[in-house]
């Protein structure tokens, strides 16, 4: 299993019990959805490790208490402190309407209501106060803001979604 067939699901921030247990830092909006896990993907060094997983909780809102099987002790436990955690991305919820995770857009086409055809997404810029789509048209990348009063439509089928951007914001990167 590579990063590329995976989500990010979270970090392991902290230990919790000398008995091995850890907490996980959800990055997630429902957190509830990933209380039941079997097992999860731990990054240790460039490799995805499966981890399996003896009991899990919800401690607080977003964190995780876990107690996996292959970590018996706070020793074990200092050895996947600040883990990255991945799940295969068929464990992500199918979504519909004009929700979409950002890494199923990339390589979508960007229609806008009045420009027609703006471009092909290569990427989401979520390190913004913002969240950007990053479009290419014709060597000129546009940032469009991940709004919902902006997009229109997605559509899953033919790979585009259509917006309606603010009045001349197009037009400043392509003019």
């Amino acid at each position: 299993m590579t990063k590329e067939e995976c989500f990010y699901l979270g970090k392991i921030v902290s230990k919790h019990s000398f008995k091995g247990e850890v907490l996980i830092k959800l990055d997630t909006d429902e957190p509830e959805l990933y209380e039941k896990l079997e097992s999860v993907f731990v990054s240790l060094g460039n490799n995805l490790v499966p981890f399996f997983i003896e009991k899990s909780r919800l401690h607080k809102s977003t964190l995780l208490r876990v107690r996996f099987e292959e970590v018996a002790n706070e020793s074990d436990a200092d050895k996947v402190m600040g883990s990255e955690i991945y799940l295969p991305l068929s464990f992500l919820p199918k979504l519909k309407g004009n929700k979409f995770y950002y890494h199923e857009v990339i390589g979508y086409s960007m229609y806008d209501s009045v420009h027609g055809d703006i471009g092909t997404i290569q990427g989401i810029n979520d390190t913004t106060s913002q969240a950007l789509f990053e479009v290419l048209k014709d060597g000129k990348e546009l940032l469009i803001p991940v709004r919902d009063e902006i997009i229109t439509k997605v559509d899953r089928d033919n790979q585009t979604i259509f917006v309606s951007t603010p009045e001349g914001l197009v037009a400043l990167y392509l003019d």
